[in-house]
């Protein structure tokens, strides 16, 4: 179960702001038709935060019904650990296979802190747990050192690793072992946690472009790893788009060029517009016109 490419699914949206039900079934099954391994719902791309629990809960059902026999993760981002347990305890009633976690993401807590609340949302959902490690855009770092702590819960199963240092895929994988299965987190430094020897990849921009992520994850697994870095190199300027403050706006913009969705976000985000949409729209009409034929797999 915890290996492969997992998309960070985007909300669909209509135009009067309520959940797109349909759209989302129709952009969640181009994920799974192009050979993705689960689906996780409700992230920062998928504009977890901007939703109710029970959107939140709608949006992981639909994820669930496509993802069939493949797992269904519900993300869990919440400013209390009440909250946080509440949406466990929901996630695992609706049945989730899994919670990727994040911890505070108001109150910037310390490493004491940090272990005692993630302890306590494993526990109210019983239900494996990705931890997800962002230092740079939550302001929290599950270190190596707390991942030994939290080694002796058996519900901490995976590590999403988003540290923007592929040193610390390594020192996790040197002194864990496979304890953890670590999964990268940072799609323009994919390739190379890859190589590392990270199990899996929780993706972005694999939502507009799932076959070629797809692509490169298994040929790196193959050990075909030229074939892989060509399809990476025309794929960089893309995956750029998921490291920047705007990836929620980026990536839909990539999703409605490339796969003909749409790009309504929920407010205060709005659409790109100016010079940055110019930027973002140029890659992706770039990128779409040189797109590589990909090698049978």
């Amino acid at each position: 179960m915890w290996q492969g490419v997992f998309p960070a699914v985007t909300t669909k949206f209509n135009a009067d702001g309520s959940l797109d039900a349909a759209e989302m079934q129709r952009c969640f099954a181009l994920q799974m038709a192009a050979g993705c391994d689960g689906l996780i719902a409700c992230g920062s791309l998928g504009e977890g935060p901007m939703l109710s629990h029970d959107e939140r809960l709608q949006v992981f059902r639909l994820a669930k019904e496509v993802a069939g026999s493949k797992p269904a993760l519900l993300t869990v981002a919440e400013a209390g650990t009440r909250e946080a347990c509440a949406l466990a305890e929901k996630a695992a009633r609706a049945g989730a296979d899994g919670l990727m976690v994040v911890p505070s993401t108001i109150y910037h807590t310390d490493v004491r802190e940090t272990a005692i609340n993630l302890r306590a949302i494993a526990a109210a959902a019983d239900l494996p747990v990705m931890i997800y490690s962002n230092r740079i855009a939550y302001r929290v770092d599950v270190t190596t050192d707390l991942l030994e702590e939290l080694a002796d819960d058996r519900r901490f199963v995976a590590v999403k690793e988003s540290s923007d240092d592929i040193r610390r895929s390594t020192e996790i994988l040197t002194r864990l072992g496979d304890r953890y299965a670590v999964f990268t987190g940072v799609d323009n430094l994919a390739f190379e946690a890859l190589c590392a020897g990270v199990q899996g990849w929780v993706a972005g921009l694999v939502v507009a472009f799932p076959a070629e992520t797809v692509a490169v994850y298994r040929l790196v697994k193959a050990g075909r790893l030229a074939e892989a870095l060509a399809i990476y190199r025309w794929f960089r300027p893309l995956l750029d788009l998921d490291v920047s403050s705007y990836l929620v706006q980026n990536i839909k913009l990539a999703e409605a060029l490339a796969i003909q969705s749409n790009e309504r976000v929920r407010a205060p985000r709005l659409p790109l517009a100016g010079e940055r949409r110019a930027q973002v729209e140029a890659v992706i009409h770039k990128a779409l016109a040189t797109r590589p034929t990909l090698p049978v797999l």
